[in-house]
């Protein structure tokens, strides 16, 4: 256990080191990249890294040679602090990176002994954190992100009523901190609010659960694949009986394990969205009267968000100063759990707001518009209540004989099946039709359903041309760290097959 004092002492600490460097400054401060698990010395040198007023670039511990070499490259990081795999990996790469003076250990980063360290003077839209994007779409790019986005989420948050997390909650920290859900979202707002972290260093259900316990955590920032696993846990109601807040980000949590999770604890999970880029939330259930499954809720106070249609007309806005009543005027409760009809066609998001990055490296290309309008690339809905539905990425949608088919409906109709524990949908060529819906699907356990089967479903449930024309069984999908199915790897797959 570690107090705020005692990490306040070790923070000064790393912060002397790191300015004992004295490494070279150019438009930036140099950055310094953090490849390490969600420990105590990360977020000492992370806030070591902010204190001596340079810039933090967290980085996947498990990334591979070429993956790093990519992201130290780009971002010509002048330090690496890392795990002994990291700084074995990088070792064959390392004529590549001339920019990378100083590698250490988690703990051989040297601790200069003195004074508290000043204000290092920067703050505002000075680049704070570089954390590089999943790269879905290509290369992995840099999201520049200022301290005054990371605060400003911090703030937004605040104005939610019961503000999600405060001074007297402990937060289960177990969402990798090099993303920035779990960077900003879960260790960021620990400090914001001189709450209580605690830190899980590789998540496995029953201990995980045991840590809840054992700390009577109350906030769990999460991801789906944990909610998922402690659904199918039993037990996890009794052990999860102190958590007032379970939140979920960073991937769609799917609705029958949300159900299966309210049914054990009797706790609703508290769905959001967000993006590295917005440093990370923009909208949550917390902010809607009741939390709806499979909603992404409403947007924070202080975040403007538009839909607009692929011909650049705007469907549907919201109001920045908005903040929902849980009441009407009768006293009725306002809501319900399930979504109502679309009250729009489905169309991109387009956020506003002071919790927007500054552009990517290094230059602020592709960052928000003169006005402060930034064009997410994920489509959503809003229903009659005004509860955001995500419907899914443009740049996965498939394109049927010119019809917009989103593959996350299709998930969601094939999951259904009592038969199916997992599945991704992707789009593959096809000579007439452009491309068709090829379907990776995962058997639920004693589960012998067929193609056949799943394809009858499919014709019930969607659209002629939503349904899959072709059916794969994997005995796994792959998944990030963050709890993302990596479609890419799915695709190559298919391209190479």
């Amino acid at each position: 256990m570690v107090t705020w004092g005692q990490l306040d002492e070790r923070v000064d600490a790393a912060a002397r080191g790191l300015r004992a460097l004295n490494l070279q400054a150019a438009e930036h401060p140099a950055r310094v990249a953090i490849a390490l698990p969600n420990t105590i010395e990360f977020a000492v040198i992370f806030f070591g890294v902010l204190r001596a007023g340079l810039v933090a670039a967290p980085v996947n511990p498990g990334c591979t040679a070429r993956e790093l070499r990519h992201v130290l490259g780009d971002s010509g990081a002048a330090v690496l602090i890392g795990t002994a795999d990291v700084l074995t990996a990088i070792e064959p790469v390392r004529p590549a990176l001339p920019a990378l003076d100083y590698l250490f250990g988690a703990g051989d980063l040297p601790l200069a002994p003195g004074d508290p360290v000043h204000d290092a003077g920067t703050g505002g839209e000075d680049l704070a954190v570089l954390i590089y994007t999943s790269g879905t779409a290509g290369q992995p790019k840099g999201a520049m992100l200022s301290h005054r986005a990371l605060l400003a989420n911090h703030a937004q948050l605040a104005r939610v009523q019961p503000p999600p997390v405060g001074p007297a909650d402990v937060v289960l920290l177990a969402v990798p901190l090099f993303h920035a859900y779990g960077l900003n979202g879960g260790l960021g707002a620990v400090a914001y609010h001189g709450a209580a972290g605690v830190l899980v260093e590789r998540f496995d259900p029953a201990e995980t659960l045991a840590l809840v316990a054992r700390h009577r955590v109350t906030a769990i920032v999460g991801v789906p694949p944990m909610y998922v696993a402690w659904s199918l846990l039993a037990g996890s109601g009794p052990a999860l009986q102190t958590v007032r807040l379970a939140a979920s980000g960073a991937a769609p949590l799917d609705p029958a394990a949300a159900r299966r999770f309210i049914a054990a604890t009797q706790q609703p999970i508290f769905e959001g969205y967000g993006l590295t880029e917005t440093a990370p939330v923009l909208t949550s259930t917390v902010v809607s009267p009741v939390p709806k499954i499979g909603s992404i809720g409403r947007p924070l106070p202080g975040v403007e968000l538009r839909l607009v249609g692929a011909d650049g007309s705007t469907l549907w806005t919201s109001d920045v100063d908005e903040y929902p009543s849980d009441v009407d005027d009768d006293g009725d409760e306002l809501g319900s759990e399930a979504p109502g009809s679309p009250g729009t066609d489905p169309g991109e998001i387009v956020a506003r707001g002071a919790n927007l990055f500054s552009g990517y490296w290094p230059d602020g290309r592709d960052g928000p518009d003169a006005e402060g309008w930034w064009a997410t690339g994920d489509v959503a809905y809003a229903d009659g209540d005004g509860d955001l539905f995500l419907v899914d990425r443009l740049g996965e949608l498939i394109l049927v004989s010119g019809f917009n088919v989103y593959p996350h409906e299709v998930e969601q109709v094939i999951c259904a099946h009592r038969g199916v524990a997992d599945a991704a949908v992707v789009g593959i060529p096809h000579p007439y039709t452009g491309q068709t819906v090829k379907a990776y699907v995962v058997r639920a356990p004693d589960s012998e359903v067929g193609t056949d089967e799943l394809l009858r479903h499919c014709e019930r449930n969607l659209a002629r041309f939503k349904c899959p024309t072709a059916v794969e069984f994997v005995p796994a999908l792959p998944y990030s760290a963050i709890g993302k199915v990596r479609k890419a790897a799915l695709k190559s797959g298919v391209d190479s097959g």
